[in-house]
Parts: structure tokens; sequence; C-alpha cells
């Protein structure tokens, strides 16, 4: 009766739309081997592994790109984590065999396909409640050393430059202007777009802002004030400062076009993606004067290619379309950058690993960016490959390139120092975050379409 029932009632598979863990739980416990999570584009796992090191075996690649990464990595690691000076395209994810989980050490993601990424069955995941605080600040730096030249003046000081009396402080301060009574405005009102707007007002800015999918109301809570398009904000703005991330819709947001309706003379500061910026149309813009000083924390190519000018005292000078652009201010991608913001990133980050160790992928990660695409789409799912066991002692263990006379020695070179105790981060965040998940920081099709 039981062999009838059951070959009358059989067990239905579940549909991929009703589970959204394509690949299944990662396997954990006493009768599986501890998973392989791999740093890819870095060395040091020393503030990850022992969030991980119970659960997980944790190694580094050091690469820029997936053809340095390990045989090994690439067939057995079922988590990676990334900084941002490596990418990963769909060719790039298909050389992954058994990757489930994906997490971005920062907050943007462009430099990961997250919608093949979805199509293989890997959750890609990022950290957005990080470094706020750093990010503004900076912002705040660069904002206050266009006004108040102080870059450009220390410079000169260093430079010998003898500054003596009113007229030759006229000429070399040339351009200082005063903050209280001018525009700043925002472009995308996120964490770090808030956070700018509360400490400008302190300034004296009158603070407008612009980002089309934030509900109505926010403007009321800040005591500042919306605009309904990008024109108007530029139009508007003394001081335009970008806080939005890059996607396919705003890329070079700040063009030929929108530079044209800018104030003559204004400021640009972008510490957000430099692909939002077209370099080009800057450039042009700094040389002629409608644009008065920018400040750039990121660019389109990264790692800045900095030299030394044998003319100037060694100050760094930038190749492409920004070299020998007048004022100018350039930091190499430090914003977000404090010992404190960076241990805070990275210990998110393996939090995260964790969740998708221990839970189900997507469903119990704090900030999948690409869950929806996981109800879109049945195809292209694969399932991990057996993993062989791995000793504690490879926990910080390094996978290069691969080499067939390297591969046997397993090209272990450790840098984790190992008396680190086991540490349980899967406790919630502190960082606060929005519910919106920043989505305002998007700019739309339809806005896009106006200003490119």
């Amino acid at each position: 009766m039981e062999k009838r029932r059951l070959a009358a009632h059989p067990v239905k598979k579940p549909r991929i739309e009703q589970t959204m863990a394509i690949r299944g739980p990662i396997p954990n416990g006493p009768m599986h081997p501890r998973p392989l999570v791999a740093l890819l584009d870095g060395r040091d796992c020393s503030i990850e592994m022992p969030i991980l090191k119970d659960v997980a075996t944790v190694a580094f690649c050091d690469a820029q790109s997936t053809t340095e990464i390990h045989e090994k990595v690439l067939n057995e690691a079922v988590g990676a984590l990334m900084w941002h000076t490596i990418t990963l395209t769909k060719e790039d994810l298909d050389k992954f065999k058994s990757l489930r989980v994906i997490v971005r050490i920062g907050s943007g993601f462009d430099n990961v396909d997250i919608k093949a990424a979805a199509e293989l069955g890997i959750a890609v995941c990022n950290v957005p409640g990080y470094g706020v605080e750093e990010v503004a600040d900076s912002t705040m730096c660069l904002i206050l050393n266009l006004y108040r030249r102080t870059y450009w003046l220390a410079n000169m000081v260093r430079d010998g430059k003898k500054i003596n009396g009113p007229e030759n402080l006229r000429e070399a301060a040339q351009g200082s202007a005063r903050i209280r009574g001018d525009t700043l405005g925002i472009v995308g009102l996120g964490r770090v777009g808030t956070a700018v707007a509360i400490r400008a007002k302190v300034f004296g800015f009158n603070v407008i802002f612009y980002d089309p999918y934030l509900a109505d109301g926010v403007e009321k809570s800040l005591g500042i004030t919306r605009v309904y398009t990008l024109q108007e904000l530029l139009f508007q703005s003394d001081c335009v400062s970008l806080h939005c991330k890059l996607n396919e819709h705003n890329h070079h947001l700040i063009n030929d076009y929108t530079i044209k309706q800018m104030r003559p003379g204004a400021f640009l500061i972008n510490t957000a993606r430099g692909g939002l910026v077209d370099e080009h149309a800057l450039a042009a813009a700094l040389k002629d004067g409608r644009i008065r000083a920018c400040a750039l924390d990121v660019l389109e190519n990264e790692p800045f290619n900095l030299a030394s000018s044998t003319c100037n005292l060694n100050l760094p000078y930038i190749e492409g379309p920004l070299k020998d652009c007048p004022n100018m201010i350039c930091t190499p991608h430090s914003a977000f950058y404090s010992e404190q913001s960076v241990t805070e990133l990275r210990e998110m980050a393996a939090g995260e690993i964790r969740r998708a160790i221990l839970g189900r992928i997507p469903d119990n990660l704090r900030n999948c960016v690409n869950k929806e695409y996981f109800t879109q789409t049945a195809g292209g799912v694969r399932f991990p490959f057996p993993q062989a066991p791995f000793p504690d002692s490879m926990n910080g263990a390094g996978y290069g390139a691969f080499n067939p006379a390297a591969a046997a020695a397993m090209g272990v070179h450790s840098t984790t120092v190992e008396q680190h105790p086991a540490v349980s981060h899967s406790t919630p965040h502190t960082t606060a975050h929005s519910t919106l998940a920043d989505s305002g920081n998007h700019m739309p099709k339809a806005e896009s379409s106006e200003v490119h």
C-alpha cells in the first residue's frame, strides 16, 4: 500500500521560480569538507580568515585577471571576495566551476556582470554600508580645497614661491571664493549624498539634489531643496558633486552637452565612479574655463597612471585626456579609506560570505544585488564539483596563476597570522542603511536619453 501511495503521488520537483537558491546550499558540516573561499585580487586575508576559518578554507590569488587565477580555485572555490582591480565578465565567470557567491569588497559592482552571474546561479553581493563618513568627509575636503584653493597655495609654498603683500597674494589666490550662499548640487541622494548634504549645510551652502528614485518628502526631513531634472540642477548649482552608482543609463552623465548646461565657472567633484564623467569633455571645459576647477577621486581607467614631472618638483601628473589640465585635484580612489572603514568593510564582506555558507543563496544574503535575475532564468545552472578536504594549515594560502611545476608544491605562501581565534560575525551590521537600498542613485532611462 505504501509503495502504491508513493507511486500515485510522486514528489514534484520545485520550480526554479519558487526556490531562488538554484544551486542549493553550500555543503558544510561534519559530513562535508570545508568549502574553499578565495580573495581574487589581493594578498591579505588576515581580517577575513578569523571570521571564516571555522566554516571555510580561505586562500588568496593576488590576480589582476582570471588568467592569473590558479586552476584549483577556478575548479573548487564556492565563494569569492574581490576588490575593484579585477573584472568578471560572462566569459570570466564561465571559468569558475563551483562558484556560488561573489562579494565585492566595496559598494560599486560595475566590474561584475551580475546578470550573467545569476544565470550561472552565482549570487553577487556588495557592501553598501561602509565608509559613508569617510567618503562624505573626503568630498567636503575636496570642495573646500576648490573654494579656498588650499591645495594650490600649499604647493606654491612648497615650490618656494614667495608671496609678499596683497598684490602677490591676489595673484596667487586668484579664484578663491566664499562658500556661504553658494548652491551645492548633489546628484544621487543615497547614503553618501545625504551625509554630504548634512555637512554642506553647516558650511553655509544652499543644498539642492536630483534623485528621481527617492520618495517625496526626503527633502523636508533634511531641510534641503529638491529639483526634478538634471538640467535644472546643473543650471542652478555653483558646485556639482556626483554620488550615484555607475550603470548603463548614466555612463558619461557629465559630457559635453551637460557641461554646457552648467553655470559658467562652476566646480565639479566626483567621488563616485569614474565612468560618470566624459574625461575628454571635462578636459576641454577645464581648459576653456567653462568649469573653474574639478576634484576627482575616481577615473575611468584605474589604477591611476601617475608619473614624475621633471619641471615641477616631482608633482604628479596624469596621462590621458586630463593630462596637463589646469585647476584639477586628483586623488587615487582613496575617499573611502580610513583604518576603521577598511576593517569594517572587510568584516562585513566576510560576514556575507559566512551567511552564504551557513544559509541559503540568495535568500539569506543581506546585500545580494542580482537577486531579481534569479527568478527570471532557469538556464545555465551548474552544481559544484566534489571538493578535496583542506587542512587548517591551508587557511591564508595563496593560489597564483596555474603553473604545472608550481602546482606540485601547491604554490602556498601564507601571509596570515594563525593565532587569531575563530570569530563569528553573523550578527547584524551596526551600520544603518535605507530600505531604498540606494536605488535612488540610478539615473532613469528617460533622463539619460535627454542629457546624453
